[in-house]
């Protein structure tokens, strides 16, 4: 300590000099505009430069990630290619058959807004009839099924998440093709529940589930999750199962519309077989 206070005393004149010098330099600052101006100008354009090297060096850091992201999204929509396409040439006995009808387009769309936290739980998508957005077409994103389009206006829709109370996906087993009903009991956001699986199918931990193709709001092998945990009530012939979902629903960004180009014209099958 004592050399300390000994330096200070021999640079005595030295300190007393910056501390005036600190003073007058305050004094021109605070009562003279073009001094102050410039120095405010001067030390945005540092920070500016701080902040903007900073943000350039945490975007580097997350480039990993970023990378991954546009990675697994690309992965997705190949994959997706081929259940986008179903088969119209009636010569079976082709091996080779490369005759393909498109029966599936994909529209990407920004989430707004999104809750995960209630009973019934939806999302907004910046996307709307403008954009050829319709009431009942399927959600998904590079990880899974996301929900069904609510309502729509000119510029925006809304989405029934598959965390809604209300919501009931036609799902199956990817080993072996058995269908169950995807619902959701309001409790926790990563798990859903998939019921009418008998009980005499095998099932085990860690099964992947997926789209049945049943329904036609989504393709048939879209990802929804895996078995988490199962178990029957007693006396009750079918399964309960608990399944862990692969989209993390706090932290969905960017999603696809699916648009069934071939809807209509199930529909207006499916009312006439029920008219008969």
């Amino acid at each position: 300590m004592r050399p300390l206070i000994q330096f200070f005393i021999r640079n005595y004149n030295f300190f007393l000099f910056l501390l005036l010098e600190f003073f007058a330099f305050l004094l021109i600052f605070q009562n003279n505009y073009y001094q102050q101006s410039a120095f405010f100008n001067a030390s945005n354009a540092i920070s500016g430069g701080i902040y903007s090297y900073y943000s350039g060096f945490t975007d580097y850091l997350s480039l990993k990630k970023v990378n991954k992201t546009l990675a697994d999204e690309n992965s997705n929509l190949l994959n997706l290619q081929k259940s986008s396409f179903i088969k119209t040439n009636n010569k079976t006995f082709i091996v080779n058959d490369t005759l393909y009808q498109q029966q599936y387009t994909y529209l990407s769309a920004k989430v707004i807004s999104n809750t995960t936290n209630r009973i019934n739980n939806y999302l907004t998508l910046n996307k709307g009839s403008k954009q050829g957005i319709k009431k009942n077409m399927g959600v998904i994103s590079p990880q899974g099924i996301v929900g069904i389009v609510k309502d729509v206006s000119e510029n925006f829709c809304t989405v029934t998440s598959l965390l809604h109370s209300k919501s009931k996906i036609s799902a199956k087993i990817k080993k072996n093709d058995y269908v169950g009903t995807i619902v959701w009991n309001g409790d926790d956001y990563r798990i859903v529940t998939m019921k009418d699986v008998p009980t005499h199918v095998k099932i085990y931990i860690g099964d992947t589930i997926i789209s049945s193709g049943y329904s036609m709001m989504f393709p048939e092998g879209i990802s929804i999750g895996t078995i988490y945990l199962y178990g029957t009530n007693k006396g009750k012939d079918f399964y309960e199962i608990k399944v862990k979902l692969f989209n993390d629903f706090n932290n969905i960004s960017y999603v696809y519309i699916v648009n069934n180009l071939m809807k209509d014209e199930l529909n207006e099958l499916e009312k006439r077989s029920q008219n008969e």
